[in-house]
């Protein structure tokens, strides 16, 4: 099997991957990932113990003991294109022999679900609220990267979106990828579901005008309309669409969870997120290690 060139897989003097600072034996199977590095030790503090800490740039890493099971917290910082390094660098940890540089023969799935805050797109969504999302749309193009894109989207659903919206050709061209495994029934029971759109920045990209107009400034209420199979878009957020694609690349399974923190639609606004977001946390680890 062929070497994987050192340009290619890069690691630290330690042996550690590159951006998350991290050995094999520094995760756990099931990761939290948030993107606030502030948002890391809030997580970790539910643990009965932590067992291991690091950090490099904006990825801050706790792993440790909740409910008896082990369980690792990462943050990723904001954007799609810190999740292509983030999920790239999980997956080498467990699925690459680091010191031959050659991938290992039997495969390794991590459970990956992300915790984060969002705008709600529907106007009967109250913030303080979660949704969990069981399909996303990628407004950044990350996956469109990778061969076997079309084997892991929605072909139909994007078509009719693009559609739906007369989406502009200048633009990334969008992609829809369902969540597949066993994380969305464990964690999704009482919970808002649907689409959730990922965007490649908070202002434009999300519709929001401050002094620069945007290429469609109808581009909200087009979202709100659609409907595809029953599904409708519930949220925007920044990460989604990239862990959803790239697991399923991988081979890792994987969900996202957001606290509503504002209605898009209603021009709301919570008064105090982070007691919910902290409710939020709490849910997710009690049914994730039950």
């Amino acid at each position: 099997m062929k070497q994987i060139e050192a340009s290619e897989l890069i690691l630290n003097p330690d042996g550690s991957i590159y951006h998350l600072k991290l050995r094999p034996e520094n995760i756990a199977d099931d990761i939290i990932l948030v993107g606030d590095p502030g948002r890391v030790e809030m997580v970790s503090s539910f643990f009965s113990k932590v067992d291991f800490k690091v950090q490099n740039r904006e990825f801050v890493t706790h792993t440790g003991t909740y409910n008896g099971k082990r369980v690792s917290v990462i943050s990723t910082g904001i954007g799609c294109d810190n999740i292509d390094i983030v999920v790239n660098e999980l997956d080498a940890l467990v699925n690459i022999d680091l010191e031959k540089r050659i991938p290992k023969d039997t495969h390794h799935s991590l459970n990956l679900v992300r915790i984060g805050t969002s705008g709600a797109l529907q106007a009967d969504i109250p913030v303080d609220t979660p949704v969990i999302s069981k399909i996303t749309i990628g407004f950044d193009g990350l996956i469109n990267f990778y061969a076997g894109r079309n084997s892991v989207c929605d072909l139909e659903f994007e078509n009719a979106f693009v559609k739906h919206t007369g989406w502009n050709k200048i633009l990334p061209a969008p992609y829809v990828v369902h969540t597949k495994g066993g994380l969305f029934g464990k964690l999704s029971e009482g919970i808002r579901t649907g689409a959730t759109i990922a965007t490649g920045g908070f202002y434009g990209p999300q519709g929001r005008v401050l002094r620069l107009p945007i290429i469609d400034s109808e581009i909200n209420s087009k979202i709100e309309q659609f409907e595809f199979k029953g599904d409708k878009i519930i949220n925007y957020e920044m990460e989604s669409s990239a862990i959803y694609g790239l697991s399923a690349l991988l081979g890792h399974d994987a969900v996202t969870l957001c606290a509503i923190i504002a209605n898009r639609m209603r021009k709301e606004y919570s008064k105090d997120y982070k007691i919910f977001v902290k409710k939020l946390v709490q849910m997710v680890l009690d049914r994730l290690t039950a």
